[in-house]
């Protein structure tokens, strides 16, 4: 192997750091794809940190967007179960 890497011309590493530097750019491609398949980018997901004790410290607009957030994303959670469990009994029917 080190006779192959000093048989190798000067300035052979540049494309090696080129290639590398592609997977990479390759790579956060696929991540931001499936970020912002699953939500990710949801900026009122900061409002799910709260709960009913905070009314006090928030402003009443705030409060009312908190409970839209908080009401969508239990509607979420339900349909992701409600598939979930789907998709479940669909395995244990096809045993």
């Amino acid at each position: 192997m080190k006779e192959f890497v000093e048989s190798l011309p000067d300035g052979w590493t540049i494309y090696f750091w080129m290639i590398f530097a592609v997977g990479i750019l390759i790579a956060a491609g696929f991540m931001l794809r499936w970020a912002s398949k699953n939500a990710q980018f949801d900026e009122d997901i900061k409002y799910t940190v709260f709960n009913e004790d905070d009314r006090d410290k928030m402003d009443p607009d705030e409060f009312e967007k908190y409970r839209e957030v908080i009401a969508h994303q239990t509607e979420l959670r339900k349909d992701f179960l409600k598939q979930k469990a789907e998709a479940q009994s669909g395995k244990h029917a096809s045993r």
